[in-house]
């Protein structure tokens, strides 16, 4: 039998029957996991609220991993699609301890249920977070998830901002090419080279038509943001001798 795992820790507002039910679990993960990781564990499920029936499943989900590792065939597990924002990395570490350190995909998660018509933004807001503490792929949510089916504009809204987060999770992790895009992105933004901004971007039609609708006068060089206060076109005027050089 297990020895008991130690409580006092565990937060105060968490009922006794939590309390039994997550001491069942770990009870259950010792073998698994053995005494060193289990205590790390125990450190991860008192961070992310999850109960009996989340920890089991990843237990459960450890021990078919290795049954289709050893019969030669891929895994990749499934993780949650709604987690609040300080729970995100705790619960990809927990997976990862408990999956053996199996491919996690997440489906967002979304971290927050109050923007429908939004939940591309909420489902990238989370992938970020979520890429950046190891998942190893993230699943698309488009604005019009939990209203209706989406259309073919959802769905190219949702893939590209899922995009957006996937990369800001490469650049964290340090992935060889994902930090020299934006390195070469702000080179040309100083340029006011806009066909190298389009060329970079991660939907050059949407910028390349934003430009266009905004009425810029292409001769002037800079956008309608700032127009001729753009701070990036009066220092190249000045670096190469052109208006206000004698000021």
């Amino acid at each position: 039998t297990a020895a008991p795992v130690h409580l006092e820790s565990l937060e105060r507002s968490v009922d006794l029957a939590r309390v039994e039910a997550f001491q069942h679990a770990v009870a259950q993960s010792r073998d698994v996991l053995g005494e060193e990781p289990l205590q790390q564990v125990c450190v991860l499920c008192r961070e992310v609220q999850r109960d009996r029936a989340l920890i089991q499943e990843l237990i459960l989900l450890g021990e078919l991993t290795q049954r289709a590792w050893k019969a030669g065939i891929q895994v990749m597990i499934e993780g949650p699609g709604h987690v609040p924002l300080n729970q995100i990395e705790m619960n990809i570490q927990l997976q990862k301890r408990l999956c053996h350190g199996a491919p996690f995909y997440v489906l967002g998660p979304l971290v927050t249920d109050i923007a429908p018509g939004y939940d591309h933004i909420t489902c990238a807001i989370g992938g970020t977070l979520a890429a950046a503490a190891g998942a190893d792929f993230l699943c698309y949510v488009t604005a019009s998830e939990h209203l209706a089916l989406p259309t073919v504009e959802d769905v190219h809204e949702g893939v590209i901002a899922c995009r957006i987060a996937a990369h800001a999770g490469d650049i964290v992790k340090g992935v060889p090419g994902a930090m020299e895009k934006d390195i070469a992105m702000a080179k040309c933004r100083k340029e006011l080279d806009w066909e190298g901004q389009f060329a970079i971007a991660m939907d050059p039609e949407k910028a390349r038509r934003i430009r266009a609708e905004s009425g810029v006068d292409e001769e002037h060089g800079a956008c309608t943001m700032c127009g001729e206060f753009c701070a990036y076109k009066v220092m190249n005027e000045r670096k190469t001798g052109g208006l206000g050089t004698g000021d």
